[in-house]
């Protein structure tokens, strides 16, 4: 494994904080001859959540894998400023990983960073984006509007990790809303310690500031991954995700939300393995 910072003097601008990213490489003599794999978080998260079971487990399967914190998050810097940092810093820190890598990459984001993947599409190509239990294009409203409606203590939960309350939460009842329940409590206690607060801006703009437009998109080969007891978003919004973007999709219906952290996460992660290889055909040369 490899692990650095993309920082001032080689891969950003002036403005742009030092990023931590995750990097794990083939065995020599055992690469594939696919574009790289840039794997990017949710909310509360970090490049950590990839490094637990993808990152090790794609670089045996013959992939250049990386994964990076967002600013504010992990160990990247701009932990002051998190909750002023919107979207389009997000999108500004993948870009400044891109840039650092000697070939396009296969785009990989989760949740938040599902949209991240989708609003870089905006002004950047790409090889090839995979979204997983992605925010769909229309945003978080729906996603919001129900979990207070019918699941309002763990809205309120939620809300409580967003506040910074972590003394007040129940990890059990706030766990219920990515992971499932086969997922052992000491494992599900230890990620939830990681997380973090998310920033405002970021939420308020995955809600209704700063949507997708997708005629201003660069849509190349797409999947989209969803899990059927994700608290988050649903069956019927991952496939809608699809039809908008022309994606092949799959639904694994026993799975929750973090799916890459799950005990089922070899299933997605063997899913965009096969796409990747079966689909290597099409990525091209889409230029940095």
């Amino acid at each position: 494994m490899m692990f650095g910072f993309f920082g001032l003097g080689s891969f950003a601008a002036v403005d742009q904080p030092e990023l931590e990213v995750v990097h794990r490489r083939p065995a020599a003599g055992g690469e594939r001859r696919v574009p790289p794999l840039l794997f990017i978080h949710g909310a509360y998260a970090g490049a950590w959540c990839w490094d637990e079971h993808f990152l090790p487990w794609f670089a045996e399967q013959g992939f250049d894998a990386y994964a990076v914190s967002l600013r504010g998050h992990g160990r990247s810097q701009g932990k002051e400023s998190l909750h002023q940092s919107g979207i389009r810093d997000y999108v500004a820190d993948v870009r400044q990983v891109v840039e650092g890598l000697e070939s396009p990459p296969i785009l990989v984001g989760h949740s938040m960073g599902g949209m991240v993947v989708q609003k870089y599409l905006e002004q950047y190509p790409a090889a090839a984006a995979v979204l997983m239990a992605s925010v769909p294009p229309g945003g978080l409203s729906s996603s919001v509007m129900r979990l207070m409606t019918a699941d309002p203590l763990l809205f309120a939960q939620i809300s409580m990790v967003q506040g910074g309350a972590r003394d007040l939460v129940d990890t059990e009842n706030a766990g219920r809303a990515i992971f499932s329940d086969d997922l052992p409590a000491d494992i599900r206690d230890a990620y939830g310690a990681r997380m973090q607060s998310e920033s405002q801006r970021a939420l308020m703009d995955m809600t209704f500031m700063d949507l997708p437009r997708r005629w201003r998109m660069h849509l190349p080969p797409m999947l989209v991954l969803g899990a059927g007891r994700d608290a988050l978003f649903s069956i019927s919004e991952t496939k809608r995700t699809a039809r908008s973007y022309r994606a092949d999709y799959q639904i694994y219906p026993e799975m929750a939300h973090a799916m890459m952290l799950e005990t089922g996460w070899v299933l997605p992660a063997r899913e965009i393995r096969d796409w990747v290889i079966a689909h290597s055909d099409r990525f091209g040369d889409q230029g940095l």
